[in-house]
């Protein structure tokens, strides 16, 4: 388990080979084990393959090519596209395009990372569209498989979803596959949920591609971790005060005994 944390890696790049059937099923299997909210495993799962794969990475790409041309078009052509609706974002949740400022350095460095592993320039706005095109075609993976929360349990229900997508992709590195998640596959739902029976209190949240991890250098990028320390949280010295506190109320109870009132 340890050596399996610290050596996956995020691929954006995966051999075209299929899954076999009955190592797909092994994956899945060791991932329906994750622990949840009472148990309510508040998340399903959608698997896109074969022609149907194909088909729905054929739709993103091109909901992202007209989402684009509208973007980085004239003001007219962007108000077509505010009216036609075609190419804009159609995401069953909230996807945050702005990070917080205090998370802001740490996307900055990994997106930059990985650009001048890939030697795009920060101004080549054509390599670095095709890159992010890359995430609608699944980054060449075979099988995509789009994880869908229960709407009613809000953040927990994304809680556990992590939770087992962690184990997805954990168990699939055990076994020699490769794994992307893909916040980006949430943007545009609409094309998602047609092809699958999704209730309608689920609500897709992310993508995770899935295959056999190419030779390509960019699967060795590792933009690296904050350093335990990095992560816990300082005590606030609340107990200290507490007993001080306690020590003046005791001090000044003391001062008052003995007197009396006439």
């Amino acid at each position: 388990m340890s050596a399996a944390l610290h050596e996956r890696r995020s691929i954006r790049d995966f051999k075209p080979d299929p899954i076999p059937e009955a190592l797909l099923a092994a994956v899945l299997e060791d991932a329906r084990w994750s622990p949840s909210w009472s148990n309510t495993q508040p998340y399903r799962v959608a698997l896109a393959k074969g022609p149907a794969r194909d088909a729905l990475a054929a739709e993103l790409c091109e909901q992202f090519d007209i989402g684009m041309a509208v973007r980085r078009g004239s003001a007219l052509k962007k108000l077509v596209g505010l009216v036609t609706r075609k190419g804009m974002p159609t995401p069953d949740v909230a996807v945050p395009m702005k990070y917080p400022g205090d998370l802001q350095p740490a996307r900055q460095a990994t997106g930059f990372g990985l650009y001048r592993l890939l030697g795009i320039s920060r101004d080549d706005y054509a390599a670095r569209n095709a890159q992010m095109r890359r995430n609608y075609e699944f980054f060449g993976a075979p099988v995509i498989s789009f994880v869908f929360v229960h709407r009613d349990l809000g953040m927990y229900a994304a809680l556990d979803a992590g939770v087992f997508i962690q184990s997805l992709m954990l168990s699939a590195h055990t076994h020699g596959l490769g794994t992307c998640a893909q916040a980006a596959l949430a943007l545009w739902a609409t094309p998602v949920r047609e092809r699958f029976k999704v209730p309608a209190h689920y609500k897709l949240l992310v993508g995770v591609a899935i295959g056999f991890a190419s030779a390509h250098p960019v699967n060795e990028y590792n933009p690296g971790r904050l350093p335990v320390e990095g992560l816990l949280l300082a005590p606030s010295h609340f107990e200290g005060s507490r007993r001080a506190r306690l020590a003046g109320r005791e001090q000044d109870a003391g001062a008052g005994e003995g007197v009396g009132y006439g």
